[in-house]
């Protein structure tokens, strides 16, 4: 059976983001500071663990530059785009390499939301978890929310049934 991943704040092609420090100490948040050498080490990383027939919801911010867009044709896995700031082109830029685009996911059974940016705190009491990204290497004083970007997913996606451990456990 496939199994189901989540990922979030790839950038793509995104220079600027090997330059984003902690800002508390200043230290980079990833360890690259080439967007190539980035994108081809997580390229390498998420098609070391996702499979063709895996899911893979991606949690927004895929790529900077739409000229790194065929990097997503490179990605195993049948993805779903849940679009983030940054993901700013055409719907039919991202069409070729996404079965499905949307604005978040839920899931009912589980009593989860996934977005990109987090849900405001009023809006949390309706879900037993946010799995969200947009914070990079921050994260949220409250465990029902779940940062999935990949600073803090050792730059490849992870596996829902990781995050499902951690939702039971609330």
């Amino acid at each position: 059976m496939p199994s189901v991943f989540l990922v979030s704040d790839t950038h793509f092609g995104h220079a600027g983001v090997c330059r984003f420090t902690h800002e508390d100490t200043g230290i980079k948040i990833r360890p690259w500071t080439d967007p190539n050498e980035m994108d081809e080490d997580m390229v390498r990383m998420w098609n070391e663990i996702v499979a063709p027939n895996d899911r893979v919801y991606h949690l927004g911010d895929v790529v900077i530059n739409r000229r790194c867009l065929p990097t997503l044709g490179r990605l195993n896995g049948k993805k779903v785009l849940i679009r983030g700031n940054h993901d700013i082109f055409r719907l039919e830029d991202y069409t070729p390499y996404f079965e499905d685009i949307r604005g978040y996911k839920v899931l009912s059974k589980e009593g989860i939301i996934m977005s990109h940016i987090p849900v405001h705190p009023s809006q949390l009491e309706r879900w037993k978890a946010n799995v969200h990204g947009h914070l990079h290497s921050n994260v949220l004083d409250d465990p029902r929310y779940i940062n999935v970007c990949v600073e803090q997913t050792e730059f490849k996606p992870i596996l829902l049934d990781e995050i499902l451990d951690r939702v039971s456990k609330l």
